[in-house]
């Protein structure tokens, strides 16, 4: 198994704190050596460099896994992207990069990003101290070997202004189907700029929401410390999981047949569907999680359900069925005996998630 597969298909799961919640907890870290310009000013040759210097750097660490973007293919980067673990501006970067991986801690350095590093930290449930920590470890393992472009007044130094100071943003992402229903997402949408945060979609910055998910993330990284930011994220995202299950239980309460009817339709549709689109199955994601909540569904965790969230996605999907070269091997699936429909995602998608629910 390549080191790509292995990162796509993660350690053993584990659920983390208030899961029924919050899907994973995110903190990034961006730094740049003063030793190099920033990435959009290198050459070639001077990105090799900085890949050279942080692998010196951190070379000693047997468990980090050292991937050469250049030996992956498009499929096998996208399915990454999928699973949060590198950036858009990543794959759309030159081709010296490199990927640095912890995969049983959930850890994610990409070098040559829009800075010469992002360390990336990943957590399930709401876990931001415990991913800070882990960031931080390699945060402190390169600071003691390479020289970080640093200024007293200005913090760290990073291509984009808005990451000046701390250059740490702490993301979570929040289910909370419950809180749409009700309309008050966007109350929270208008309240959080207010106090230096923000809420976006599934992929960040940008991006529509899907299956109710939303990231809850800081806005401000000068004139506060890293400590004071997750102090500050903390109760703010407490406070919206205290409102979603208040809903919840309200729902259930006033309105428990409808409820009902609403998950039993998705559970039986996504049991028997010959078809799925990826956006048709962030609907069904979304009810049937709700339903694990309150107990209607019990032949399926929440463990099951959000590992499908990336598997089911189309490059991910791609690769499981055409294997490394992606399009091309989905390709060649058609015609074959355990082809359902000449190739069709979404008959594949809805083939594998029922032979998953089994």
């Amino acid at each position: 198994m390549n080191t790509a597969k292995k990162i796509l298909e993660g350690a053993s799961p584990v659920l983390g704190p208030d899961c029924d919640a919050a899907i994973s907890s995110r903190v990034r870290i961006a730094r740049n050596f003063s030793d190099f310009p920033f990435p959009v000013k290198l050459n070639p040759e001077g990105r090799k460099k900085v890949i050279e210097a942080v692998n010196n750097a951190v070379k000693n660490q047997n468990n980090y896994e050292f991937i050469d973007f250049a030996d992956l293919s498009p499929p096998e980067i996208n399915a990454l992207m999928e699973k949060r673990i590198v950036s858009p501006d990543f794959i759309k970067g030159p081709p010296e990069k490199e990927l640095i991986a912890d995969i049983n801690d959930g850890l994610y350095v990409m070098v040559n990003e829009e800075d010469h590093l992002r360390i990336q930290s990943i957590k399930s449930g709401f876990a931001i101290y415990e991913a800070y920590d882990e960031a931080n470890k390699f945060d402190n393992l390169a600071d003691g070997s390479l020289n970080y472009a640093y200024d007293e007044n200005f913090g760290y130094l990073t291509q984009c202004p808005t990451n000046l100071g701390t250059g740490m943003r702490v993301s979570v992402m929040l289910h909370l189907p419950a809180i749409t229903l009700n309309a008050k997402i966007q109350n929270i949408t208008v309240d959080l700029p207010k106090i230096g945060l923000t809420i976006r979609g599934f992929y960040g910055e940008g991006t529509e929401v899907g299956g109710d998910l939303y990231q809850i993330s800081n806005n401000i990284t000068l004139g506060i410390s890293e400590e004071q930011t997750l102090d500050k994220i903390k109760p703010v995202v407490e406070k919206i999981i205290e409102l979603e299950r208040n809903f919840r239980n309200a729902i259930y309460k006033n309105s428990k047949d409808l409820i009902t009817d609403k998950i039993k339709r998705a559970y039986g549709t996504i049991k028997n569907a010959h078809m799925i689109s990826s956006g048709e199955f962030l609907s069904l994601y979304s009810m049937l999680r709700l339903g694990i909540t309150y107990g209607i569904i019990q032949d399926i965790d929440y463990k099951i359900l959000d590992s499908l969230l990336v598997k089911v996605m189309p490059a991910n999907l791609s690769l499981r069925f055409g294997g490394e070269d992606g399009e091309k091997g989905w390709k060649a699936v058609k015609g074959k005996k355990s082809d359902p429909g000449n190739g069709n995602k979404d008959i594949l998608r809805a083939e594998y998630i029922r032979e998953i629910l089994k």
